[in-house]
C-alpha cells in the first residue's frame, strides 16, 4: 500500500523536483500540498500531473480546515516532504515530527551546526521515547540528491576497487550566479540570513560528493575523515553576500591533506570534479563521467587510465534519475513503507550534519583570516 505524503513548501525546487519525484514513486501517494499563502499553495497544486486526489493547505488567509495544523492532523498522511528556506526548515521539521509523521527535509540539515545538533538531539530523544513505549519511531531523512547520482555510486565503487591508502583528495567547483538565474531571484537567497549564502545552499552538495569518495577508501572509518581546515573566503560578486568563494586546505585524521575550492562567482572556472588519490591509483568523479587511473601490473609500464561515460540518457543512467532526486525519494519511501525500516544511511541526519560541520568549519576559518579550525 502506498504511503500518503504531503509536500510542504512551494518554491522552485519543490515544484520542479520534489513534486515530480513524489508522483513518480509508486510507494507514495500525494495527499496534500502546503504553502504559507493560498496563492503559492494553489500554484504548486496546479503543477501536479498525477491523478491522485489531494488538497491544498495554507495559513494566509485563515480558512477553517485548511491550515498546516489541519494537514498534520490527517491520519491518512504518514509522511511530509519539507522543502522550505533554510532558516525555516528546523521549526517545520519539529512540527512534522511532533505530529508523529515521517519526514524528508531538504539539505542542509540546518543553517548552523548548533541548530542541527539541537534538532538531532531532540529527534534522538523522541526516537528513544517511542521505542520505550513500544511504538515505531518516525523516520527522519535529509535529502542530499548528489548521494543518489549513479555516477557518484560508480566512482565510489571504483575507489573501493582500486584500494590502497589515502594520499590526497581534491574538490573543484566553479559556478557563476548571475542576476537572471531563477534561484537567485528568490528573496531568501538574494538577501540570505543563513551563513555562506549560495556556498551553503549549493556548495553542500559538493561536500557530500567528496565525502562519499573519502568514505569509500578502504578502512576509512575515522582515518579519512577531515578533521582540520584552513580556508580563505571572499565575495567576488556584489550580488552574492556575504561570501561566494572558498579555497581551503583540509587534513584528515590520518594526516592526508587535500584542497577544496568552491565558487559561485567565477564565470570562467574549470569544470566540476572531485577526486581521491590512493597508493594504488586515482578516481575522478565528474557528473557525466568517472576516470580511473590505476597502477599497471606490468612493471615499468605507465599507469592504466580508463574513463567510464555516465551522461544522462546512456544505458544505466536514465535521464529522469540523473540528478538523484527521484532515487532519494524512492529510498525514503522504502524506509517508511517497511514496518521495520530505518533511514537509508545516505540520507541520515548524522551524515547531513557531517557535511554541515565541514562547511561551517571552513566558513569560520575564512572569517578568522585563515586560522585553522578543527572538526571534532
Amino acid at each position: 500500500m502506498a504511503v500518503g505524503i504531503a509536500l510542504m513548501g512551494a518554491g522552485i525546487f519543490a515544484q520542479t523536483e520534489h513534486l515530480p519525484a513524489i508522483e513518480a514513486c509508486n510507494l507514495l501517494t500525494l495527499k496534500a500540498v502546503y504553502s504559507r499563502s493560498q496563492a503559492t499553495a494553489e500554484a504548486l497544486a496546479a503543477k501536479a500531473t498525477a491523478s491522485s486526489d489531494f488538497q491544498t493547505y495554507f495559513d494566509e488567509p485563515a480558512v477553517p480546515g485548511r491550515s498546516l495544523a489541519d494537514l498534520l492532523a490527517r491520519a491518512d498522511i504518514a509522511a511530509v516532504a519539507v522543502c522550505m528556506p533554510i532558516a525555516l526548515q528546523p521549526q517545520a521539521i519539529r512540527k512534522v515530527l511532533a505530529a508523529g509523521k515521517h519526514v524528508i527535509s531538504e539539505k542542509p540539515v540546518a543553517e548552523t551546526v548548533a541548530s542541527a545538533r539541537s534538532l538531532l538531539a531532540e529527534y534522538r530523544q523522541a526516537c528513544a521515547a517511542a521505542t520505550a513505549a513500544g511504538t515505531r519511531p518516525s523516520v527522519w531523512a535529509v535529502a542530499e540528491n548528489y548521494r543518489y547520482q549513479a555516477s557518484l555510486h560508480l566512482a565510489a565503487d571504483k575507489v573501493r576497487e582500486i584500494g590502497g591508502s589515502l594520499v590526497t583528495f581534491h574538490l573543484s567547483s566553479s559556478k557563476f550566479v548571475g542576476p537572471d538565474i531563477n534561484y537567485f531571484n528568490t528573496p531568501w537567497r538574494k538577501v540570505p540570513t543563513h551563513p555562506g549564502g549560495f556556498l551553503l545552499d549549493g556548495g553542500i552538495h559538493d561536500l557530500a560528493g567528496l565525502r562519499t569518495l573519502l568514505n569509500a577508501v578502504p578502512n576509512s572509518a575515522d582515518k579519512n575523515r577531515i578533521t582540520k581546515v584552513t580556508s580563505a573566503t571572499s565575495q567576488l560578486l556584489e550580488i552574492l553576500p556575504p561570501i561566494d568563494t572558498l579555497r581551503a586546505v583540509a587534513v584528515t585524521a590520518g594526516g592526508a591533506s587535500g584542497v577544496l575550492t568552491m565558487s559561485f562567482g567565477t564565470e570562467f572556472g574549470p569544470e566540476f570534479k572531485a577526486s581521491v588519490t590512493t597508493t594504488e591509483g586515482r578516481v575522478t568523479w565528474r557528473q557525466d563521467r568517472v576516470t580511473v587511473v590505476r597502477r599497471n601490473p606490468q612493471e615499468g609500464q605507465p599507469p592504466i587510465e580508463v574513463t567510464f561515460p555516465c551522461a544522462a540518457g546512456l544505458p544505466g543512467y536514465p535521464a529522469a534519475e540523473a540528478n538523484g532526486v527521484k532515487p532519494e525519494f524512492a529510498a525514503f519511501a522504502r524506509s517508511v513503507a517497511d514496518a521495520n525500516g530505518v533511514v537509508d544511511p545516505r540520507q541520515s541526519p548524522e551524515e547531513a550534519l557531517a557535511d554541515l560541520e565541514l562547511m561551517e568549519a571552513m566558513f569560520d576559518s575564512g572569517a578568522a583570516g585563515g586560522a585553522p579550525r578543527e572538526i571534532v
